[in-house]
């Protein structure tokens, strides 16, 4: 089973991506989360170990804030069975390729394994993200310059995030995310942040 989004769909609603995660949840969770729990029973309610599946959790807040711009989003992401539209035209803002200033539609499941990954840590503090979206053109630059840019990189799609939490070592966030067993994990403590997306499950 494909556990990537489809670019082409994420491209068709670039001005407003959450709106059609909202409006059509059905076509999202067909590649997302519970695409995932076909697989290994991943939901965010379920990673949590709380409350059975049947009991949803009925909203999921979110603080993050941009090193490089400053650009903050605080708030709930996710509100009783929907994304919502509004949150994530946000969020895209934040997440903005900060080079270029191109923005692009943020994958509503790396909000998802960010909200667990607080949980499990029990560290609540606003996540710094690094880099978010990174156009064809900030990809390539950076390609040019180290061996670690991947080519055709889940920055390019939105699927992918650097981040680090305040409070919590490196190593610990690398690890959660590792145990959560829903997407790709990778570790840079030079570069002072863990890198987590919506791919295939790896690491390195």
């Amino acid at each position: 089973m494909n556990r990537f989004i489809d670019p082409a769909k994420l491209m068709a609603a670039n001005s407003d991506a959450a709106e059609k995660y909202q409006s059509d949840r059905r076509g999202f969770l067909k590649g997302g989360v519970m695409a995932l729990a076909a697989l290994g029973m991943w939901t965010p309610e379920i990673a949590l170990g709380s409350a059975p599946a049947t009991m949803a959790i009925k909203g999921r807040e979110m603080k993050i804030t941009n090193t490089h711009t400053g650009a903050k989003f605080t708030g709930e992401y996710w509100y009783n069975g929907k994304y919502l539209p509004d949150a994530f035209g946000e969020i895209k803002s934040v997440m903005k390729d900060h080079r270029s200033g191109d923005v692009y539609p943020i994958d509503p499941r790396l909000m998802d394994i960010m909200y667990v990954l607080q949980h499990r840590l029990q560290n609540y503090n606003m996540f710094e993200i690094l880099s978010g979206y990174r156009s064809e053109k900030t990809n390539a630059k950076l390609r040019g310059h180290s061996r670690g840019v991947a080519r055709h990189s889940l920055h390019m799609t939105g699927q992918a995030c650097d981040l680090r939490l305040p409070g919590t070592s490196l190593s610990s966030v690398r690890q959660s995310a590792i145990k959560l067993n829903s997407g790709g994990v990778g570790y840079y403590p030079r570069s002072n942040f863990v890198h987590v997306d919506t791919g295939r499950v790896r690491h390195w």
